[in-house]
């Protein structure tokens, strides 16, 4: 019973900054591996990064975008810099049971609705 709700996506420019926020319900947030995914155009959902008993990132975000959670809040927050084209996607929260780090999206059981960044050049 884990609701998930991203919000803070928008249009932003090449080089700007994003933050996106993902709030929790339910009990026992902090035994949740915690993640986000996008999907960008044509292209099929991906890790961007994770927080659970150790923190991991895509190469891709690698320098520029940080994961981090507050659990007295129950929420996530993913803080995106040095924006590039390529950023332009769907964004999305996803959790699963346990602290230990999973890739690929078919290993979560619960998901937000999903929030749009769009970086244009």
């Amino acid at each position: 019973q884990v609701q998930l709700v991203e919000s803070g996506g928008g249009l932003v420019q090449t080089g700007g900054s994003l933050r996106l926020s993902c709030a929790a319900s339910g009990h026992a947030f902090n035994t949740y591996l915690m993640a986000w995914f996008r999907r960008g155009p044509g292209k099929e959902r991906q890790l961007v990064a994770a927080t659970g008993r150790t923190t991991d990132y895509a190469d891709s975000a690698k320098g520029r975008f940080t994961i981090s959670r507050d659990n007295t809040k129950n929420t996530v927050y993913l803080q995106m810099n040095s924006l590039k084209s390529e950023d332009t996607a769907v964004y999305y929260c996803a959790a699963r049971k346990g602290l230990s780090f999973y890739r690929y999206p078919s290993s979560y059981t619960y998901w937000g609705q999903g929030t749009q960044v769009t970086v244009s050049s």
